[in-house]
């Protein structure tokens, strides 16, 4: 193990190392903690051996003693979060009734993604503790979660304003700014913590995250790695520096922290996502499919999960459009904000033949790139070329030259192919003009003739 480690492995060696003192540890705390001499402090140290040893239900129990013991201790509280997989699960353990035991469901919640019922937690102890930041920070990082980055930026404006030099949280705060793209602020946040404390691992995130906005990749990858010789088990600067390593056309280390962040914390569902988007990006679908899968296990109200799972299925290895299409469907269910899924649906829709779907998907992205004042883009065109087309094939003309001339207004290809289906239309109007016992239905003689190239 110790070669393994001065050869490297990544920017701070492996991570693999097994700890030879947790059995020796666990027999000498068994002994004393069978005897009742274990103290609330001891407890949380005997707890978490024996879930470093994969004794997960003795390490509950142990923990539980523990909180229940001195209930200000907030490490035994996280120690035992990691142990819980349900909310459920948490609040049928014997714990006493206290507030800390609030604080452990709020985060719990949080941690699971259960970001709605996160907030409500949050907001309940602001009533008890109005002026706590960290109830506040929690709270501005369940709507972060939620994708309510306005909402979440706002309290951590509030935050700022009541204490200036905070860094705890703040790196949550830096991943609000750089989604938004806010440069000035980013910057001034940088600075100020720096100025603060240069040495916190949530500093050197914060300036990797400007760098990163700046496209400075390397030197946000550098950053990362500062923060994580300050904190070996700092999940954000893993799963950060992944896709930094994504931006820089490296896999293979791109993976490496990915997996140190699922390995820090299973939980993550960042972490799992971006191993897919890795694999998917090396052109091997079915090992981002696993991963995808793992995401949308964390985040099964997340429309993007879904999205990414759905192309993974359309990917030519697979070519599984019907189980894309559930996909797509459940990211529809789930307000698929960036309008990819209802795009995807319809395309998929109109190559599987079914008609009706397709057309009804393409009015639906119609309408909302009007609302998003995008009605000029690829997808806008393909749609329209595809009503046009549906409704000329049905015989409802007026309809189809309504959509085609919609397409007239636009440049590129699609205007000439627009041309010709009105082209089409009048050829097809005219003959039934000349005809008038000649039926127009769909599948009619007169019509198939003007169908067929």
């Amino acid at each position: 193990a110790a070669e393994a480690a001065s050869v490297g492995g990544g920017a701070v060696g492996w991570s693999d190392a097994v700890n030879q003192e947790l059995a020796p540890l666990d027999d000498e705390l068994a002994a004393v903690y069978s005897q009742g001499a274990l103290d609330s402090f001891g407890k949380y140290l005997y707890g978490v051996v024996l879930a470093d040893r994969d004794r997960k239900d003795d390490a509950r129990a142990v923990l539980v003693e523990s909180v229940n013991e001195y209930p200000w201790h907030w490490g035994a509280w996280q120690s035992l979060q990691s142990l819980c997989s349900t909310v459920n699960a948490a609040e049928a353990l014997p714990i006493a009734r206290h507030w800390m035991r609030d604080f452990f469901l709020a985060s719990l919640c949080l941690e699971l993604q259960q970001n709605a019922e996160g907030v409500e937690h949050y907001q309940t102890l602001q009533a008890t503790f109005p002026r706590s930041d960290y109830v506040m920070t929690q709270a501005a990082t369940a709507y972060y979660n939620m994708r309510d980055f306005d909402e979440a930026q706002t309290i951590f404006q509030q935050v700022l304003e009541r204490d200036p030099h905070r860094i705890e949280g703040m790196d949550m705060y830096s991943n609000i700014l750089y989604v938004k793209e806010c440069f000035v602020e980013l910057s001034f946040l940088a600075h100020r913590t720096s100025l603060t404390d240069k040495y916190r691992p949530e500093t050197c995130c914060i300036i990797g995250n400007y760098y990163s906005l700046k496209g400075q990749h390397e030197k946000a990858v550098l950053y990362f790695n500062r923060a994580l010789k300050l904190n070996r088990n700092y999940l954000s600067a893993w799963t950060l520096m992944g896709h930094e390593y994504v931006e820089m056309k490296n896999p293979a280390a791109a993976i490496d922290a990915y997996r140190r962040a699922v390995d820090i914390n299973p939980r993550d569902y960042r972490a799992w996502y971006g191993l897919g988007q890795t694999y998917e990006l090396l052109q091997m679908p079915y090992y981002a499919l696993y991963y995808y899968r793992r995401a949308t296990q964390l985040r099964p109200q997340d429309a993007r999960m879904w999205c990414a799972m759905g192309q993974c299925y359309e990917h030519e290895q697979l070519a599984m459009d019907e189980a894309a299409i559930q996909c797509y469907g459940r990211a529809l269910d789930n307000d698929d904000r960036e309008g990819i899924a209802l795009h995807k649906l319809a395309r998929l829709n109109a190559k599987l033949g079914h008609k009706t779907a397709a057309a009804e998907l393409y009015e639906r992205n119609l309408e909302r790139l009007e609302e998003e004042d995008a009605s000029d883009g690829a997808d806008a065109v393909e749609a329209l070329l595809y009503l046009g087309t549906h409704y000329k094939e049905l015989g409802d003309f007026e309809e189809a030259e309504l959509f085609c001339t919609r397409l007239l207004n636009l440049a590129g290809p699609a205007k000439e192919d627009a041309k010709a289906l009105l082209r089409e239309i009048s050829a097809v109007q005219r003959a039934a003009a000349l005809s008038p016992g000649m039926s127009m239905s769909p599948g009619s003689p007169l019509q198939e003739s003007f169908d067929t190239p």
